[in-house]
């Protein structure tokens, strides 16, 4: 198999370097590494530059990271590709245990698996919390040794996501499912995995943590588009997509997940007239309770952060 490693970069002069060296440092090489260099206006380019012939540089104009990963994916030669944004990083037995791990299972066309969280403020990492599942293993996975989850729906709902930096995909898969979507500035990584599990649902899992996600980086993609029509966008467009595919029902306990974190952030960015619009359009897919105490909160966030705080106190004791 020829890997073909896709780092998009915005103004990422501080982390890029970090991103490539966790590239060349993995005990199983990548065949190719391209960085799409998305306009930026700081010394990104220059960074990339200096590792020489060791990474290929292409620059464009400013176009968002969708755009930045598909020109990175059209111009690979590898048949699988490996996402890596460049402000995060592998570990150094990443590729070489998923290259193991598609030996072992030739049938599977994506996988992903576990990663570390870094909160980079604090210099403080913990692992993804997704071990052990919620499951019974051994028959929510097939495969080598349950490395295989039947249907990425499933196991996104189990806690079983992975990230965008654990993500190895057949570079035809991509095409097929229609690449990254130009217009999802927001939670377009997710929009993808999306359509692929509704053309190919089997998925391959690692539980060994394979990247090191970090958290809280500022211009970050999570950081710069916190408008709630996004939200709104991604639920209808899937309800319908899911409809298309048949899967509807696969895909409500995903949006049941997303639709809770997302109030959250919402909630925490004082949005509330979006909150209040997306309870009146998809309230249906949050628990009572929860779905009352954002409808509340939308009001008088106040209560609302009292409400969190008590329960991070009661979580810490």
């Amino acid at each position: 198999m020829n890997v073909s490693v896709v780092i998009p970069a915005f103004n990422a002069e501080r982390y890029i370097g970090r991103a490539i060296r966790s590239v060349l440092v993995q005990t199983r090489s990548a065949d190719e590494i391209i960085v799409v260099d998305d306009g930026s206006t700081d010394g990104t380019a220059e960074a990339v530059r200096s590792f020489g012939e060791a990474v290929r540089l292409i620059q464009q104009p400013n176009a968002g990271v969708s755009v930045a990963r598909n020109t990175g994916i059209e111009a690979a030669a590898g048949d699988w590709i490996a996402l890596l944004d460049a402000d995060d990083e592998w570990l150094p037995e990443k590729m070489k245990l998923q290259s193991d791990h598609l030996r072992r299972n030739p049938d599977v066309q994506w996988t992903t698996g576990n990663f570390y969280r870094c909160s980079c403020d604090q210099n403080h990492h913990r692992a993804a919390d997704i071990t052990p599942l919620r499951i019974d293993r051994s028959k929510a996975m097939a495969g080598a040794g349950g490395e295989v989850f039947d249907d990425y729906l499933a196991a996104y709902s189990y806690g079983a996501k992975g990230c965008t930096d654990t993500k190895l995909i057949r570079r035809d898969l991509l095409i097929r499912a229609g690449m990254f979507w130009p217009g999802q500035k927001r939670i377009n990584d997710i929009d993808m995995w999306y359509r692929i599990a509704y053309i190919q649902p089997r998925i391959g899992f690692l539980f060994e943590p394979l990247a090191v996600n970090h958290r809280d980086v500022a211009g970050s993609i999570v950081k710069r588009h916190t408008d709630w029509h996004f939200i709104d966008d991604f639920l209808t467009r899937h309800f319908e997509l899911a409809k298309s595919a048949r899967r509807v029902e696969a895909f409500q306990r995903c949006a049941k997940i997303d639709l809770s974190y997302w109030m959250r952030i919402l909630m925490n960015n004082g949005q509330g007239h979006g909150i209040r619009q997306l309870i009146r359009r998809f309230g249906n897919l949050l628990v009572p309770s929860f779905r009352m105490s954002c409808y509340l909160g939308s009001f008088c966030p106040p209560l609302w952060n009292l409400k969190e705080n008590l329960k991070q106190h009661i979580r810490s004791r």
